[in-house]
């Protein structure tokens, strides 16, 4: 599996920068998001829920930054384990442009193996869902580093995704249900509550 994708955001590439490496606010962004927590030097254990067509899993994993160039790029190798489920792991090359004063071009290429059962779903359905899933989190990321209303209305935060966000986003919920405490409850109920409402 291979992403490549190029998204403008509302802000200064400073801003952007900081967001990105400021864990509170990806976990607010990555949707099924449970927890980070820092495991060394640039490196994070994350825990995640989601569904990719009918697995649901709990996948926990590790993420180290490599490459840093500050403020303008680093390397992401991943891995992690979902059970039954499988694993997946990958890396991706993330590159922030100034784009004026008050815009910053993020692009990024990515690529995954997986392994388990979403090997066996389909090459077609797990792309379908990354893609869904890293314009979920541009959608999210935008409106955080934006205020709001600015994130709302950033050029391309999610189009690729915009059709099918809002399935996939009701499966990872549920998915999450009774797994993610806390904060990350409230998050979820105010986002199941905007989903209902739209």
């Amino acid at each position: 599996m291979e992403l490549i994708e190029t998204h403008t955001l509302p802000v200064s590439q400073q801003r952007t920068w900081d967001a990105l490496n400021d864990t509170e606010v990806l976990r607010a962004c990555i949707p099924g998001c449970e927890s980070i927590e820092p495991d060394g030097e640039n490196a994070y254990v994350v825990a995640l829920s989601a569904a990719v067509g009918p697995v649901k899993a709990r996948f926990k994993g590790r993420m180290q930054l490599t490459d840093i160039e500050a403020p303008n790029s680093y390397s992401i190798v991943f891995e992690g384990q979902g059970g039954a489920a499988g694993f997946a792991k990958g890396n991706a090359h993330v590159s922030l442009e100034a784009d004026g004063d008050a815009a910053t071009k993020l692009s990024y290429t990515a690529s995954a193996q997986v392994g388990g059962k979403l090997a066996q779903i389909g090459s077609r359905l797990v792309d379908g869902a990354a893609r869904k899933i890293a314009g979920e989190f541009f959608k999210r990321f935008g409106a955080q580093v934006g205020g709001g209303d600015e994130g709302a209305a950033a050029p391309n935060a999610g189009e690729n995704a915009a059709d099918e966000t809002v399935p996939h986003n009701t499966a990872s919920n549920e998915a999450a249900d009774g797994e993610s405490g806390g904060d990350a409850t409230k998050r979820k109920k105010s986002w199941t509550a905007w989903i209902s409402k739209s």
